[in-house]
């Protein structure tokens, strides 16, 4: 079989970063094809590649396969490792993944994806502060109940993956997410596909106008790090 994934900036795109971080630390072999955001909508741009007109979206010979769920999920049906091994622990890793997908909005929104940039974060509102803590309260559940240094266990398993983008944004807002979890967000951070993802957004030059005013209203930008 033969892939490719097509994602957008490394730097912005946080739902393109779960299927690549995943087959990466897999070692699933893809062609990397990056369309960048080139407005605040891409949508008519975006359809000639996915039905959508979203990142990612994975091609296997004739067939599109699109939503990051959707990628991983066709993926473990043909790749082992995928979720853990374990029961216990697939069945732990398939809901926290899922509850990534379909929640945390306060952190998606006060808190957009900006690899290359440290921000001093505005108040924080109710509903962020319910969203970390429940990042605390779960990653602190997995690592605990089943050893780490993963969410799931010992081996980097699509759960990671849904929450890859979550490691950067701790980092780039300066999120408390309590010791525990923050040894599994520095874990994350050295793995080597984080590290060649993060490498490949500080080498951007792309600037999008409208996910630049979203970080820029986060807060105070401290650093930028990324290309000029």
């Amino acid at each position: 079989m033969s892939y490719t994934l097509i994602t957008a900036n490394r730097n912005y795109s946080s739902w393109s970063l779960r299927p690549w971080v995943l087959m990466k630390a897999l070692g699933i072999a893809f062609d990397d094809r990056i369309e960048p955001f080139a407005s605040a909508t891409n949508y008519a741009a975006f359809r000639s590649f996915s039905p959508t007109g979203q990142v990612p979206a994975l091609v296997d010979g004739d067939r599109t396969v699109w939503d990051s769920l959707g990628i991983i999920l066709y993926l473990a049906d043909r790749h082992a490792g995928v979720w853990p091994a374990d029961e216990a622990a697939r069945a732990f890793a398939q809901c926290a993944a899922a509850e990534m997908h379909s929640g945390f909005s306060a952190l998606r929104n006060d808190c957009t994806m900006n690899v290359g940039v440290r921000v001093d974060l505005h108040l924080p509102s109710p509903a962020l502060n319910r969203d970390i803590a429940r990042l605390r309260e779960l990653w602190e559940q997995g690592l605990e109940r089943f050893g780490g240094p993963f969410l799931a266990g010992k081996d980097f398993t699509a759960l990671d993956a849904f929450y890859a983008p979550v490691a950067f944004r701790v980092r780039t807002y300066g999120l408390d997410v309590g010791p525990v979890a923050r040894a599994w967000v520095d874990h994350m951070l050295a793995h080597p596909a984080m590290r060649q993802w993060e490498e490949e957004a500080l080498a951007e030059t792309w600037r999008e106008e409208s996910h630049e005013a979203e970080i820029s209203a986060a807060g105070h930008i401290l650093e930028d790090y990324r290309a000029v």
